[in-house]
Parts: C-alpha cells; structure tokens; sequence
C-alpha cells in the first residue's frame, strides 16, 4: 500500500481504523527513503531498526487503548539541531560529526509520548546557518521538484523530506525564516510559532533570542496538529510562557468573514520576483472571495531587519558556539602540542566557513569600541520592530506577504555571495525579531516549474487565527495538493 496524497492525519486515523498498521506506514515511508534520498540528501541518519521497532511498540499500545493521539503510529523525522537520546545530533557540523545527546529535547519526548515513530534526523545548514542547506557538512540537500535546486534552509531537510513523501510530517527550527523560506521553496506548509511557546529545551542554540521550533507537514491541519502537541510550557525552559498547549479543533470551519488582513506595500517592491508578486496577490484575492478585509499599510521599519539580524544573529552564535573547543565533546584535533593548539584547530577544521563567518562577525560587533555602535543600537532598532508589528496589529487581525523574493535557485548559484544570500531572508527575519507567529504555505508556481509559498504573519499567540486563514486558503485551492515528479502517482 502507498500513501501518495495522504496527510499524517488521514494516515493516523488509518492505522485508528486498522486499514493499515504502524509497522505497514512506517515500512512504506523507510522504503520511499531508500528510493529517493540518494537524489534528494534529506536525511543526515535513518533509524531504520530503530523505527519498526518503535512502530511495533506503538501499534501494541493504539490495540490496548493506551495511546488515543490523532498522529499516533504515524512516522515522522527530526531536524538534526534537535537532540534525541543517544541518537545522533549533528547539527550538519563536523564539529558534531559523533555526537549523540545523553537526553531528549522536550519536543521529542513529546512527539514520542504522542506515538511518533522517528525515522532519522534531517539534513540542514550547519548549526543552522543558512537560507540553502549547502552548508551541511554531510553535503547539500537538494529540492524534490528539481534536485539541481535549492530546497532552501536551514530547515531544507524537514521540507525537501516531506515534499519527497519520505516523511508526513518533519520538525524544523526557525530563526530567521528556516522552516517558513523551505516550506515556499518546496511547496509544503510550516508553522514558526510564538517565541515561548514551544520548549527549547534539547535544541542546540544558534541564536537563543531568535531560534524556535515548529512544524512543517503536507497541509496546515498536519502542522497544526502537531503545534498542539509540541507546545505549552517547560519549567526546562527559562524562555517557555506559561500558558496552555493550543487547541486549534475550532479552526477549520473556512469562514474568514470579519478577519482583515493587511499588505505591506513596501515588501512588494524592488527585487521582488514577478511569479513571486503575482501569486502573492492573487491569494490576496481568494483571501478576500473567503469574506477577508484586504487593506495595503506601510510598514518602513522592517527595512532595518536585515541589519539588525546579523548583527544580532551573530553575536548571539559567537557567544553559543563558543563552547565548542574541542575538549568536552565533539571534534578534537589530535596530536597538538598544547591547549591553544586544540582550541585553534579543532575549532577551524570542525567548522565550515559559513559558520566561522558569522562567529567573526558576532565577535566584532561585541568587541570594544563596537558594541556601542552595533550590538546595542541593533537592539534599540528590534524594539521599534516589535513597536510597529504592534501597531499594525492594532488595526489587523494578520499580515500577508512574500516568504522569499524568489523561487527556489540552482545550487552553488549564490553561495559565493554571502550578502545576497542573506537578502533572501528579508521578508522572514523580521518576525523572528519581533518575537511574533508566522506560517507559510504554498500558493503557487514560477515560470520555471518551482513552487511558491505566501506568509501570513499574526500578533503573538495568535497561531490560530493563522491557522484559520490558511486552512480556508487550502480549502479553496490546490496548491498545497500538487506533488514533484520523483514522488510516484506524480500530481494525480
């Protein structure tokens, strides 16, 4: 049996039914890996005994009546920033090549309390540093409707897998667009939720003011399934809000009568893709056929984003990578002469260029003389952001706009150049900033067969309202339905 064109939770509600069984869909998704990840590169490691073994385990307990979840038995993957007990997490670093975490990070012990059965971990930029998944260590990933492409990042893994249909449903990070730029790019849907609202605990840091996990799934009903499970607060956490796990069951009625939605007109301006500009507008246009206000504000401020990112960004991963000297855990140098030695070339050999780029420039925005000048007004720029997203949500109940200014390009096209790479964030950062939801999901397609996605950007804690948008929006159309040609049955 296949499982072409089914959702994790029509999957789910199978194996509920005893169509199918845990093991069956597990098998299947570990069979469709075998065929298509030599082409794609999605996965960093698959646990191939480890997962039947756990399908096994879960399917006794959905028999005994134990294990009642909708995603229950359903087989599922993790990027690989994302510990799992003596599982490798990588991070796509040599510097992590061996490591294999003595604990789980709260959302996998969550998602497997739930009955997901974790095939692998997924392949990304290292330590997340990138819009590409070229960065990674284990080689670039490439994007399922045209492997030669980028499937963007640095969650390119959880997207390309499931784009692939190597996986229903895959957990990415975001910190400054990674799991919302891969969904667009590989015609999937993912949810970057509040800052708070999902535990960090077990994911390994990056930018610890910025990053935060989410979903990425076929639909937004699989990823906000999901999101329901993964959140709510962890005393692990000093950064986790206490508040309840969401419910978005009331969600899916399709009526956005009431909801007015606003358009930054300055997010379509220059360097703005045409195919990207006219899909945008044209879910504009269904949005309000749904009974949407549509109304176009100007929101000048995010023009500081991309500034204000890096440098905050970097000086956070200067900080947090520190910790990777060589000495307790990771790549180690051999045969050195003494302890400044390990630290140098551990730390050169185990990082990729991208990553000691960002560790540079952290470490001069910090420095004295710098700090002033950079790190602490990049700081006062991020509260006018988060002001003038609170204002904006004053008047609306969300904001539409791009998720990148192009499709998905060719790999090795950009990655000489560093600035306009980071370009590519421009319409992503700026949430993360503000510390507020966003959810990407797909709208379209570029004259080059590639896939678009739009963003839909709430106020903090408002994921359902997102929710509810997207949801009517994929009601309506069939975007997030088309397949790439590698998966079988290709769009029927």
């Amino acid at each position: 049996m296949t499982f072409t064109n089914k959702t994790a939770l029509e999957i789910g509600q199978m194996i509920k039914n005893k169509e199918v069984s845990s093991v069956e869909v597990t098998k299947s998704m570990l069979a469709n890996i075998k065929e298509r990840d030599e082409k794609v590169n999605a996965f960093v490691s698959v646990f191939e005994d480890e997962a039947i073994k756990q399908a096994e385990e879960v399917q006794a307990k959905i028999d005994a009546g134990e294990l009642t979840s909708p995603l229950a038995g359903v087989p599922m993957a993790i990027k690989d920033n994302i510990c799992t007990k003596d599982r490798l997490t990588t991070c796509g670093s040599k510097m992590l090549h061996n490591f294999k975490p003595p604990y789980n990070a709260t959302v996998t012990d969550k998602l497997e309390s739930a009955g997901a059965v974790v095939l692998g971990k997924l392949n990304m930029d290292e330590f997340a540093m990138g819009g590409s998944t070229e960065t990674s260590y284990f080689g670039a990933t490439g994007n399922p409707w045209d492997v030669t492409r980028v499937p963007g990042g640095s969650s390119g893994g959880s997207a390309a897998a499931v784009a692939a249909e190597e996986v229903t449903y895959a957990l990415g990070s975001d910190t400054g667009g990674s799991i919302r730029q891969p969904c667009s790019f590989c015609g999937v849907s993912g949810i970057k939720p509040t800052y708070g609202a999902v535990s960090r605990y077990g994911l390994v840091a990056f930018a610890s003011s910025l990053d935060q996990i989410g979903p990425v799934g076929r639909d937004i009903k699989d990823c906000a399934e999901v999101l329901s499970v993964i959140s709510g607060h962890d005393a692990k956490d000093s950064t986790s809000v206490k508040r309840p796990v969401f419910d978005f069951s009331t969600c899916f009625d399709g009526d956005l009568k009431g909801m007015k939605i606003g358009i930054p007109t300055n997010y379509f301006g220059k360097g703005l893709d045409e195919d990207v500009k006219k899909s945008v507008l044209d879910a504009a246009e269904t949005l309000k056929k749904l009974g949407a206000e549509i109304e176009e504000f100007e929101m000048n401020i995010v023009d500081y984003a991309i500034p204000t990112y890096y440098v905050l960004a970097c000086a956070e991963a200067s900080s947090n990578l520190s910790r990777y000297d060589g000495i307790k855990y990771g790549y180690r140098k051999r045969d050195c002469e003494d302890l400044m030695e390990v630290y140098l070339t551990s730390r050169s050999e185990g990082f990729g260029m991208e990553v000691k780029r960002r560790i540079m420039l952290g470490s001069f925005v910090l420095s004295s003389g710098y700090y002033d000048a950079y790190y602490n007004k990049s700081l006062k720029v991020r509260g006018l952001i988060k002001k003038s997203f609170d204002e904006a949500f004053e008047k609306y109940d969300m904001i539409l706009s791009p998720v990148a200014p192009t499709t998905a390009y060719k790999i090795g096209e950009n990655s000489s150049d560093p600035l306009k790479m980071y370009l590519g964030d421009i319409y992503t950062v700026s949430v993360n900033l503000a510390g507020i939801p966003a959810v990407s999901v797909p709208c379209g397609f570029g004259s080059n067969g590639m896939p678009i996605g739009m963003q839909l950007i709430g106020n903090a804690f408002d994921e359902s309202k997102l929710v509810r948008a997207a949801y009517a929006f994929q009601k309506e159309t069939d975007f997030h339905t088309k397949k790439p040609e590698m998966v079988k049955g290709g769009n029927n």
